[in-house]
């Protein structure tokens, strides 16, 4: 629950209501998050409410509807405390689209297949590395730059695996294995 640890760290600092916790949560990651919707942020609120992490309270205004302040708890800070006080495991795991693209290609047996998925993924990787160098350049906040230099990286290392897979697919004579013929249903190998 990555949202849900970074909106209790910004409840930290002081009480706040939805829309500014939106502000303050985009503020602090970056561009590179996107945009933080705002009923999911609400969601997150009522669970967090719900879990004792978060008390609420409702303020009328005069013009507006109420407008609903949040505030963490005892057992916010605990659990803000123990999630910053472990480390964190890779959050998908392993399990990856484009590993099994890569899967399916190389189980085609077509080289062709396998070039083509690994270029697209090569330019898609290529742009993506460019547009947050772009980004880090720009950015004035040095926590923010640094977020985008941990995206870099990863997006480099998924170019490394690229590479990788061109190299024991495509350059390594007979890595690609011979496409699975399926006996249709009802037929024997010895019929």
């Amino acid at each position: 629950m990555p949202i849900h640890h970074a909106v209790l760290s910004l409840l930290s600092h002081g009480p706040s209501y939805g829309y500014e916790l939106k502000g303050a949560f985009e503020a602090a990651v970056g561009p590179q998050w996107g945009p933080l919707n705002i009923g999911h942020l609400y969601q997150i609120l009522d669970r967090l409410s719900r879990d004792g992490m978060v008390s609420s309270q409702r303020h009328a205004q005069a013009v507006k509807p109420d407008r609903v302040m949040y505030e963490i708890t005892d057992a916010g800070h605990a659990e803000l405390r123990r999630w910053l006080d472990e480390a964190s495991p890779r959050s998908g795991g392993f399990r990856d689209d484009f590993f099994l693209k890569v899967t399916a290609a190389a189980r085609s047996g077509d080289a062709d297949t396998v070039r083509t998925v690994l270029s697209q993924q090569r330019t898609y990787l290529m742009r993506e590395l460019r547009n947050l160098d772009g980004l880090r350049r720009k950015a004035e906040d040095p926590v923010v730059a640094l977020l985008l230099s941990a995206a870099s990286r990863h997006v480099e290392a998924d170019l490394s695996f690229v590479d990788d897979a061109d190299r024991a697919l495509l350059r390594t004579e007979g890595a690609l294995p011979a496409p699975a013929v399926r006996q249709p249903r009802g037929l024997s190998a010895t019929a």
